[in-house]
């Protein structure tokens, strides 16, 4: 299962982390946020020990909104060695995420 990232425990959970991280920043009100989020799902299993999956709600924590500049969502950013490598905005299919995921293993 996705993991849910919020201001709080942004830093330990995506900055500090051992291993590559993407994280989905949604809304509930958001319509090509919800063709996202079953793929984010799919692949917190898939890559499950290899990498986190992630959400943050963007309505409830505006400061990782800000901090990374996320203008349009679904926005997703991918995380290696608690740098940000890679963004994906818009929703795409999940063969494209995957890819993404698999450049950082």
């Amino acid at each position: 299962m996705a993991i849910e990232i919020n201001d709080a425990n942004f830093k330990e959970i995506v900055l500090e982390s051992s291993m590559p991280v993407l994280v989905d920043l949604w809304a509930e009100w958001c319509g090509p946020c919800r063709m996202v989020g079953p793929i984010v799902e799919q692949l917190s299993h898939e890559y499950e020990g290899r990498a986190l999956c992630g959400k943050i709600d963007v309505d409830a924590n505006p400061n990782v909104t800000v901090d990374y500049g996320v203008r349009n969502i679904p926005t997703l950013l991918f995380f290696k060695n608690g740098e940000l490598v890679d963004k994906q905005v818009g929703a795409v299919p999940k063969h494209i995420l995957a890819a993404k995921l698999d450049a950082l293993l």
